[in-house]
């Protein structure tokens, strides 16, 4: 997997057959944060309130399936996926690629919740229930920080071609 930014501020991600598969499978298990997850603050003026959660709860899940809409569409569009020599090219803008960071985050976050909630250093348990939630936590991870890298965070630089 390789990215690089194009003259028109849009990013070209090159992906190989197998990774364009995995980067679909990831994306339909979105939203997979569970709504019970975000609870008004206890900080705030309105914290406990039913009326107030219900309106938070209503508004994440329009967004949630606004931007599942979004990027589902986006990536069955029939040219979006150019083939090449080696695999596909996936050409994305900014507001595409900032739709497909929020889902990406979504199942990676929904994914480790899904695992219990490890901490860093501490290894999941893994079942067969469970383990494909590893997976699509450390996919995820992995396309996040492709991404980033092709917006200039250069924690992993080394996929980042220069022109």
């Amino acid at each position: 997997m390789r990215i690089r930014r194009t003259p028109q501020d849009q990013l070209l991600l090159q992906l190989d057959k197998g990774e364009k598969q995995l980067l679909l499978e990831a994306i339909q298990l979105y939203p997979l944060v569970p709504e019970s997850h975000h609870r008004i603050s206890r900080q705030s003026p309105h914290a406990g309130t039913e009326e107030t959660q219900r309106l938070l709860d209503q508004a994440l899940a329009e967004r949630r399936e606004e931007n599942r809409r979004q990027v589902l569409a986006m990536l069955n569009e029939p040219d979006r996926f150019r083939r090449t020599k080696t695999g596909f090219e996936l050409r994305l803008t900014p507001g595409e690629t900032e739709w497909l960071l929020q889902v990406l985050n979504d199942v990676r976050v929904g994914s480790w919740l899904a695992l219990g909630e490890p901490e860093q250093d501490e290894e999941p348990e893994i079942t067969p229930e469970n383990a494909k939630y590893l997976v699509a936590m450390e996919l995820c991870g992995l396309f996040q920080s492709v991404l980033l890298a092709g917006l200039g965070v250069r924690e992993s630089s080394e996929w980042l071609e220069s022109d």
